[in-house]
């Protein structure tokens, strides 16, 4: 009998004993974690990556979307229309030969669009030729009898301060005419609607672009740089190369080429000197050039010089080094336009 009660009691310890530790395997020891499982945090929503886009006749990344159509404006560079405005927000900018020996500018714009452009000066054959290979909006005061032959066919989107002046175009006080046309970038986009002009950019450019200090084809030092048109001092450009921004800064008849509104100084990534035919065709001093053919050149950029060619892809100019497009370097571009003759062994001069 004894015997029995000693079993039971044994058995109902036991019984006991096994729901303790099962409970102590649930609950855990006492300050000591548990086991239970471990819980799914709550799916927190992806932040997305900034999408970047590359600008076209930059080379920059940035959020973009560089989609707008380009815009390409004839701007003045008589001495008494400097400093000019809105050249700082020029992706490109052409230096060409309006008549004799003085030049005139064609500012692209794509990247970035300036909120005032000027002072606008009146258009060549060549200039809305090139504005149309880059599928740009031309933007011009005034025409020489061929590219008013040009702009009348229709062919072109553009508009004119001729059509326009007091309206769309304004003129400073400040200054006399024809050194005192400006338009907005806001009257511009008007009128892109007024024409019913595209206002998307669609083509591919063929500029090619490599970041700063990554291009190792690079040549002979070259600082300091000089171009002449005629050896006239007035329409001279020097720049000098600055090894901290990596960017030259450009100068103008011995004067640092600034914003007029805002005095921000014009500094480009590249400097490209082109050479073409050129011929005067009337008693004006007016031009005829060969943008086409193809011909010599030189590519400054990083404080460096490289002999190369340039030759024409769908009318857009672009550098070639053995016979493929040299890469610029990421930035803004100024390409001087000069005549065969002299040529660039006597028109262009550098230094390291």
């Amino acid at each position: 009998m004894k015997k029995w009660l000693i079993l039971l009691a044994l058995l109902t310890v036991a019984v006991v004993l096994g729901f303790w530790l099962i409970g102590r395997d649930d609950a855990g020891e006492p300050g000591t974690p548990g086991n239970p499982e471990t819980p799914v945090a709550p799916e927190v929503p992806k932040v997305p990556e900034e999408v970047l886009t590359t600008a076209p006749f930059t080379g920059m990344q940035g959020d973009g979307p560089y989609d707008r159509r380009a815009v390409m404006a004839v701007i003045n560079n008589h001495p008494a229309a400097r400093p000019q405005t809105g050249l700082v927000e020029a992706d490109m900018v052409f230096e060409l030969i309006a008549e004799y020996n003085i030049t005139r500018f064609l500012a692209l714009y794509q990247s970035q669009f300036p909120v005032n452009i000027g002072p606008v000066r009146s258009a060549r054959d060549y200039f809305v030729e090139l504005a149309d290979a880059y599928d740009a909006f031309f933007v011009a005061h005034g025409y020489s009898p061929e590219a008013k032959q040009l702009l009348d066919s229709g062919v072109f989107d553009h508009i004119n301060g001729m059509q326009y002046d007091g309206t769309l175009f304004k003129r400073s006080l400040d200054r006399v005419a024809p050194h005192n046309s400006y338009i907005t970038y806001e009257n511009v986009e008007l009128a892109m609607e007024m024409t019913g002009a595209s206002t998307n950019y669609s083509m591919k450019a063929p500029y090619t672009f490599s970041a700063q200090g990554s291009n190792d084809k690079l040549g002979e030092q070259a600082a300091s740089i000089e171009v002449t048109y005629g050896g006239d001092p007035l329409f001279t450009s020097t720049y000098a190369y600055d090894e901290e921004s990596q960017l030259y800064g450009r100068s103008s008849g011995g004067i640092a080429t600034a914003d007029k509104e805002t005095s921000q100084l014009i500094e480009v990534a590249n400097v490209l000197v082109i050479e073409t035919a050129h011929d005067t065709i009337d008693a004006k001093g007016r031009q005829e050039f060969d943008l086409t053919s193809g011909g010599q050149a030189l590519l400054f950029l990083e404080g460096t010089v490289q002999e190369i060619t340039w030759r024409s892809e769908n009318g857009m100019l672009v550098p070639v080094v053995e016979n493929a497009i040299a890469e610029l370097t990421q930035g803004k571009t100024w390409v001087h336009i000069i005549p065969d003759s002299p040529g660039i062994g006597q028109a262009v001069q550098y230094s390291p």
